[in-house]
């Protein structure tokens, strides 16, 4: 049972009586004591919040009574302390639930976790030391589950829960949901609330988001989270019916690009040029039109812009621990790319922190004019299948090189940040699996605001093609 469905259902057995939330809650339990010692993606239990939640009565929304995960990053919620991937900001408590946590909660779900990040939710890996080892891909332990909701991402591929809470700066979401054989979607910048803790996150680049097996669960959690809180500086053009609604009905016949290079013409990994022409083919056997293209912007512009604001926010974030705390920043309060941005962020000066900011917005302006000819753009979530534990771990200081020097994160994940970066809604749908088992995301991705087409699509491409029944052997 616990496996055959996916949130969705579990809601609907919890209202049928047919199991109940607590059993729901055993189960969910019974498998972090079984699987995560391997895989290093739960860091708190909350079990006692849990079963009190249960006891006072849950609110009567589409996930009432199914288990639920929150990233440790983010999502301020008073009964869950955060590590924020951090030794500097471990076991820190809130005095208040942020809005995004308000608008979870209020779908019935159990929450009695959090989920692995690494420091600051930088990087495509989950490989904090605060956690105390690396967390790993359920299809294969030698391999990263991704980041920065890699925790979420991993949980999920291993079957501890349905569906679980991530946040997207730089392709979070859709990075381990493309590692770990999951739907990842990041929605259009402002989507969801980011109050009281931030105005925006990384000059508006970073959103919440879901990792999920199934699209309906996607939708169904994004529309309980979509709209903006009180006094946000970013909204996003209104949703016309919602996220759930539109996948009641195939899309129109799309125009979509495709680029199996990265976007500025490099190869990519034979396993991900293979999954991106098997996804064109299936598009195209569904009746939607594929072009191949390759969009025409300033990105290696953009990854510099982002890598800019990121120290920037990764600078702002140690200070505000440091000056919390009350004592200076030791040498082992973080680990190395931590320092990196922080010694990074203190180089650039305020104006150079808005030319990045302006740099992203003009990025934005040149990927909404390089997709007019199409409604969809079609790529390879990574340039890789999922890379081993250590290949970026966290202890080397260089944190400009890291992200965009010769082998660094930009090779790797070209086009993720792209979406952050223009506010763009993107999506990772799990497709193909290689020779060796791994699994190999498409990345595709609409107009700004367009996110009930892009939505529509993936669940056209996820009745087309199924994936739920995919699991890793590791179970």
């Amino acid at each position: 049972m616990y496996d055959e469905n996916d949130a969705t259902g579990l809601a609907a057995l919890v209202a049928k009586g047919k199991v109940s939330a607590d059993e729901l809650l055993d189960e969910a339990l019974a498998r972090v004591a079984a699987r995560n010692p391997a895989i290093n993606a739960v860091v708190l239990v909350q079990e006692d919040v849990a079963r009190k939640s249960i006891a006072k009565g849950l609110p009567e929304g589409p996930f009432r009574g199914v288990p639920f995960l929150l990233k440790d990053l983010g999502a301020e919620a008073i009964d869950f302390p955060t590590h924020n991937g951090s030794r500097l900001s471990a076991n820190t408590r809130y005095s208040y639930d942020s809005e995004i946590f308000k608008r979870m909660r209020a779908t019935g779900v159990v929450t009695f976790g959090r989920t692995t990040s690494p420091e600051g939710g930088v990087g495509p890996v989950t490989e904090a030391a605060v956690y105390g080892g690396p967390t790993r891909n359920p299809w294969g332990l030698a391999h990263t589950s991704g980041g920065s909701s890699g925790g979420a991402g991993a949980a999920v591929a291993a079957g501890i829960l349905p569906m679980a809470h991530g946040s997207d700066g730089g392709g979070s979401v859709r990075i381990p949901a493309s590692s770990c054989g999951l739907f990842g979607f990041k929605p259009t910048r402002g989507r969801f609330p980011d109050g009281p803790a931030a105005g925006e996150g990384w000059a508006g680049m970073a959103i919440d988001g879901f990792l999920t097996r199934s699209v309906r669960d996607n939708a169904a959690m994004m529309d309980a989270c979509a709209g903006s809180d009180l006094g946000a500086p970013y909204v996003a053009p209104p949703l016309e019916n919602g996220y759930l609604a539109a996948i009641q009905r195939p899309p129109r016949r799309l125009r979509i690009g495709l680029c199996d290079t990265n976007f500025s013409g490099q190869p990519i990994h034979e396993d991900c040029a293979e999954a991106v022409a098997k996804a064109g083919a299936l598009l195209e056997s569904l009746g939607h039109s594929v072009a191949p293209t390759r969009p025409d912007a300033d990105h290696m512009g953009m990854m510099r812009a982002w890598t800019r604001i990121v120290a920037c926010g990764g600078a702002l974030s140690l200070q505000q621990a440091v000056a919390r705390r009350g004592k200076p920043l030791a040498a082992d309060d973080v680990q190395g790319i931590a320092r990196g941005a922080l010694a990074f962020g203190q180089t650039l000066s305020g104006a150079d922190y808005l030319a990045a900011v302006e740099k992203i917005h003009s990025y934005g302006r040149e990927m909404a004019r390089a997709l007019q000819p199409y409604d969809v753009l079609l790529s390879a979530t990574l340039a890789e299948p999922p890379a081993k534990v250590g290949r970026f771990h966290h202890d080397r200081e260089d944190f400009e090189a890291y992200r965009i020097g010769k082998g660094g994160v930009f090779e790797y994940s070209p086009f993720c940040a792209a979406f952050n970066a223009s506010g763009q809604p993107a999506a990772s749908v799990p497709l193909h699996w290689n020779a060796a088992g791994l699994p190999v995301g498409v990345h595709l991705a609409a107009q700004f605001g367009q996110d009930e087409l892009l939505i529509a699509l993936c669940a056209e491409l996820e009745a087309a093609q199924p994936w739920a029944g995919k699991r890793p052997d590791f179970a």
